[in-house]
């Protein structure tokens, strides 16, 4: 089994495997060693720490649903799923669970799976799979970003997108990527705030605040000094000095320690920066980019991001649409992935029936434009040359949540349960006590999911429906919750 800390052989791709069975962990590392350079975790928490210890980020995971502490629900690989892709949004995973449902696949896909093998597989069948995946991600790598050169798509969302990328894209100053997981706000950023614009040809650095130790984050933006820490045995610039006059993209900003939130605040005010055991400043000509797919107005109210800093990165504001507010463009990338993908793979293109087409077109892709990408790979490399029936498409897509009214209307309330209700109000509001109204409403919110999920007996999709809202929404609101707890 190999360590974090070892050297790992650059000859094997990289494969984590996380499941909480060492029986199962002992078997794959057996079976899967001689083609993959294998290494292990247990649980979620310790995942996401061991892969900020790597110096290479693996190509590949094959991950269990079923984690501590929940080993009997899915909760924690689901998670894991985002936490991977937010890491490393290269990363091709595929899910090898016992709790093999088809939502619970349906739903592992939605959120940027690759594939999903239930339990008991045969290795050979395991081998297959991944290097499968190997070999559609080393083609995107080979290929140019994903919505570039062009941004594809004629909806009012995307017209959006495109103004205000005109708008900034030559603006010395910050620009903040807002959207969810899925949306490409990296290709944004490197295609059209930096490639597109006067600094094309100049250097583009890029930083995930989630894929690295918060130890190692100011040392690789500022630089260090000869001696400054253990093992700093020269100095060593950070890419501040790197980017020159370039651009320096921050993804994941919402995972920047507070610490240093305030040395990135000072950089962005004057230009001034120190390397790390340092007393000489030093100016970064530097543009910065940063992205998140969290709401920071909220992180900034919960104290975990800094007020001063979300202002000062959030006067240029670019939204990247989710893929559900582009209406008919998830025809025409599905166009383009499909001419893509049967270009790489040397096979005839898939199409349609026309029942297939319109669910196609109703279909929500909570997991944005990367699950429709994986969608698409995956129906190339099954049916090429095919017409995809209603059945076939059905299989791949997460349709649980469909039917689940995302706003539903509010029952009618009397005029007794309003007067009722405003006198509570106006009694807790005329109390000499501090009265937070976000806190109450956090309160509120946090009671409503706990209880829906003990009716529900820990099922998340059953809980989203008795709270009138689509299950990957829910996930949101419960990590936005456990993170300001």
């Amino acid at each position: 089994m190999t360590d974090a800390t070892s050297t790992i052989a650059a000859e094997k791709p990289l494969l984590l495997v996380v499941d909480d069975d060492p029986l199962i962990t002992d078997t794959l590392l057996y079976s899967l060693g001689t083609a993959f350079e294998v290494i292990t975790s247990h649980a979620r928490a310790h995942c996401t720490q061991l892969l900020r210890q790597l110096k290479r980020m693996p190509e590949l995971a094959l991950v269990d649903l079923g984690l501590p502490p929940f080993p009997h629900r899915p909760d924690e690989g689901f998670a894991l799923i985002s936490d991977l892709l937010s890491i490393s949004p290269g990363i091709k995973i595929v899910v090898l669970s016992g709790q093999g449902d088809a939502g619970n696949a349906r739903h592992a896909r939605a959120l940027g799976a690759a594939d999903f093998v239930a339990k008991p597989c045969n290795p050979g069948d395991l081998r297959i799979i991944l290097e499968r995946a190997l070999t559609y991600r080393a083609l995107e790598k080979r290929q140019p970003p994903p919505l570039a050169p062009l941004l594809i798509g004629n909806s009012p969302a995307i017209e959006k997108l495109r103004r205000q990328l005109q708008q900034y894209a030559d603006t010395p100053f910050p620009v903040l990527i807002e959207g969810e997981s899925g949306t490409g706000k990296e290709i944004v950023a490197s295609s059209y705030l930096h490639r597109n614009t006067r600094r094309s040809g100049k250097p583009f650095f890029a930083l995930n605040c989630a894929a690295i130790s918060p130890t190692l984050v100011e040392p690789t933006l500022f630089g260090y000094a000869k001696g400054a820490f253990t093992g700093a045995t020269t100095a060593k610039s950070g890419y501040f000095e790197d980017a020159a006059d370039g651009t320096l993209f921050l993804d994941e900003i919402g995972e920047l320690p507070l610490e240093l939130q305030a040395k990135l605040l000072r950089v962005l005010e004057n230009g001034g920066f120190h390397r790390v055991g340092e007393t000489q400043e030093r100016i970064s000509r530097a543009r910065v980019v940063a992205a998140t797919n969290r709401d920071l107005r909220r992180e900034v109210k919960a104290g975990s991001f800094r007020a001063d800093l979300y202002h000062r990165l959030s006067v240029c504001t670019v939204s990247v649409p989710p893929l559900r507010e582009m209406e008919g463009d998830r025809q025409l990338l599905l166009d383009h992935f499909r001419r893509l993908y049967a270009t790489q793979s040397q096979a005839p293109q898939f199409e349609l029936s026309e029942e297939a087409r319109r669910l196609w077109a109703k279909y929500g892709f909570p997991g944005n434009v990367r699950e429709l990408r994986n969608i698409v790979i995956r129906l190339t490399a099954k049916y090429p040359g095919h017409t995809v029936s209603h059945a076939e498409l059905e299989a791949e897509l997460d349709l649980q949540d469909e039917n689940v009214p995302i706003s539903p209307e509010p029952p009618p309330e009397t005029e007794q349960q309003n007067q009722v209700l405003l006198a509570s109000a106006i009694s807790r509001l005329q109390e000499q006590q501090p009265f937070s109204l976000d806190q109450l409403l956090a309160d509120t919110e946090h009671s409503y999911i706990e209880a829906a999920l003990r009716l529900a007996n820990g099922n998340v999709s059953q809980a989203a429906r008795l709270l009138g809202i689509n299950r990957t929404t829910l996930y949101n609101r419960m990590e936005s919750l456990s993170r300001g707890s």
